[in-house]
Formats: structure tokens, C-alpha cells, sequence
């Protein structure tokens, strides 16, 4: 875990959330954490243990995807010497490991059914029998569980164990994604903005500039606060005048005019990729809802601004190489800016 993040955010739907957190850190029941990647379920997993009365115990973290299946049980539950091949001497697992504290389950859903049964009975009797053993060990242990799986569908399809969502569901804290945090983008932007300023040496933190704030405000996120950190750090070390306000994004760092083509599209998978690539869609603009439009000119005006606007950003502002980029002449483009209001 990032021990060094904090919890960032304004927003009522994330404040819920984590109040949510707090209310059931003081119950010794196992809590479910749901939510998209990058949202900050591993943060909600540690403030779970920290605000409970297990906070001076351990806190052991297993990510369930990380090992392959034949692994997963002897890390979970340990094994004994001899017990297959490569066991040279007894190793306690996750569970005997978190004993008096909390463990830290991320990525659930990635749990095989046999794991699932043997994680079913630790947590409806609390004991645990390592891989080779005869005997059971007595743990006390507090499960905290993250997935950004839907476990009611898995259920359905026979892929997760009923009984074990019911033994973990007692509450379930569901975090939301950052294009439903009216509000934090700015906050979370210039946080990790202040901070890696701070790091690589500049004087005062000038901010961000409009242009770079509207990207910012309209890129969808898919990866979230994670995404955002990545974006806002990089904006920040590749931007050259500490003096003046950030304002030149890039989402995509692989993009380039120079990056490798995927080798293995098919003939009509490029085909399409390159008719794709001959329109100018700016990154900094959001999917487009054509059901909405209702005033085809006014859609059309505004699209043609954002690609000028990310354009102009891309080539840092200098209009003789934007307009070369666009296809323009110095006169089209200039036109365009002042159409646009982009002059500022």
C-alpha cells in the first residue's frame, strides 16, 4: 500500500463512502470493497484496520491475482515441509501471518473454487490447516476483501461460492469512480500538482491553466485517482516554465508518431484503425453522445474547437506548427483561434 496517500475529496459520493468505511472499522466483521481500478480500494482497506480496535495487530495484504493458481492456497494457508515439491521447510500462511490483526484480500474475484472453500471455512470457524497438516491452527483474523468484480453475477454464472459472499457481505463499501466526484478532479489535480512540484525542486506551484484544467475536467478516467496522479505528475515534469501555469496535458504517454503498430490486428482490424487515425480526435475531448445532439452546427462548433484547443496545446502553442498539424494555413488557423476565443 501507498501508505504516503491520503484521502483527497470533497465530493458527497465519496465522502459517503468513506464514512461508511469508518462506521464499520469499529465492528469485527468482514467488509467488502467494490469499486473500479484505481479508486482507492486499498486506502479504505487500511483505514478499515487502522480505525479498529485491531490497529495496533498486522495488517497482511495478498493480492489474489498476483500468484498462480497452484500457489494461491499455500500462501493463503501455509504449508508444511515436504508437502509438495519445493516445500523445503514449514512456512506459515497469510491467514496465521494477520492473526490478531486484519488480512487484506484484493482482487477476490480471482480466487479458484477450491480456494473459495478452504477461505469459506477459515472464516466461518476461524482456523486454518496448512497443506500437509492433519491439524488445524486457531486464527483470529479480521477479512477485509476488494474486488472490481460484480460477485452477484459471478454467483450466477457458478464462478463464486454463495455462501462465501453471504460470510463477507456483511457491508460492503462501494467507492466511486471519479467522474461521478463532482468536484475533485481539481481538488485531486492540484494536490498530486503541489506535491510534485515540491519533489523536483520548483520554488511556488504556479497551477494549471484553462486549457489544461477544461482537458482535465472532461477526460473520462478510466483508471481514476491512480490515472489522474500519473497524468498530473507527468504534466508537471515535462513542463519546462515553472513561472507560468501548467497547461499542456498528454493522457496517452505512448503516444507518438513513431510507436509500433500492433502486429497481430487483421487486415479489415486495420483498415479500420487507419480510417480511425485519419481523424483528428483531440484526447482531451470526451466521448461524443449523438442521441444529445439536438443543433448540428453548435455540436460541430464545439468540436472543431476542442481539436484546435488540444492541437494548440500539443505543439505549445506555437501557431505555425499547429497550423502545419491541422493541415491549415497560418491564416486558416488564426482564424479559427479568434473564431474560438482561444487568443487567452
Amino acid at each position: 500500500m501507498e501508505r504516503d496517500n491520503q484521502f483527497i475529496g470533497q465530493s458527497g459520493a465519496f465522502l459517503d463512502a468513506v464514512e461508511r468505511a469508518s462506521k464499520a472499522a469499529e465492528l469485527n466483521r468482514p467488509v467488502l470493497v467494490i469499486g473500479e481500478r484505481g479508486t482507492g480500494k486499498e486506502l479504505i482497506a487500511e483505514r478499515l484496520h487502522r480505525l479498529s480496535p485491531r490497529w495496533g495487530g498486522p495488517l497482511i495484504v495478498m493480492n489474489c491475482a498476483a500468484l498462480p493458481e497452484t500457489l494461491i492456497e499455500a500462501e493463503l494457508f501455509g504449508h508444511e515441509a515436504g508437502a509438495f515439491t519445493g516445500a523445503t521447510r514449514a512456512r506459515e500462511g497469510r491467514f496465521e501471518e494477520a492473526d490478531g490483526g486484519t488480512l487484506f484480500l484484493d482482487e477476490l474475484g480471482t480466487l479458484s473454487m477450491a480456494a473459495q472453500e478452504r477461505l469459506l471455512r477459515a472464516v466461518e470457524y476461524g482456523e486454518v490447516t496448512r497443506i500437509g497438516a492433519s491439524r488445524p491452527v486457531k486464527v483470529d483474523v479480521r477479512i477485509v476483501a476488494a474486488t472490481n468484480a460484480h460477485l452477484p453475477s459471478m454467483v450466477e454464472r457458478n464462478e463464486f461460492r454463495a455462501d462465501l459472499l453471504d460470510r463477507l457481505s456483511f457491508e460492503v463499501v462501494t467507492l466511486p469512480p471519479l467522474r461521478a466526484r463532482e468536484g475533485d478532479i481539481g481538488v485531486l489535480a492540484d494536490y498530486f500538482g503541489r506535491r510534485m512540484a515540491a519533489e523536483i525542486g520548483w520554488e511556488s506551484w504556479p497551477g494549471f491553466g484553462a486549457l489544461a484544467s477544461a482537458a482535465l475536467e472532461r477526460h473520462e478516467w478510466p483508471g481514476n485517482v491512480r490515472e489522474l496522479r500519473n497524468v498530473v505528475e507527468r504534466a508537471v515534469y515535462r513542463w519546462s516554465a515553472e513561472d507560468g501555469p501548467v497547461d499542456h496535458i498528454i493522457f496517452d504517454p505512448f503516444a507518438s508518431p513513431w510507436r509500433p503498430k500492433p502486429e497481430a490486428a487483421s487486415e479489415e482490424g486495420r483498415s479500420r484503425k487507419d480510417l480511425a487515425d485519419s481523424v483528428p480526435e483531440p484526447q482531451t475531448s470526451s466521448s461524443i453522445d449523438f442521441e444529445g445532439i439536438d443543433d448540428l452546427k453548435a455540436a460541430t462548433e464545439a468540436y472543431e474547437r476542442s481539436i484546435v484547443e488540444y492541437a494548440l496545446a500539443a505543439n505549445r502553442y506555437n501557431q505555425r506548427q499547429t497550423a502545419k498539424a491541422l493541415g491549415l494555413s497560418y491564416d486558416q488557423l488564426r482564424h479559427c483561434i479568434k473564431k474560438h476565443d482561444l487568443a487567452g
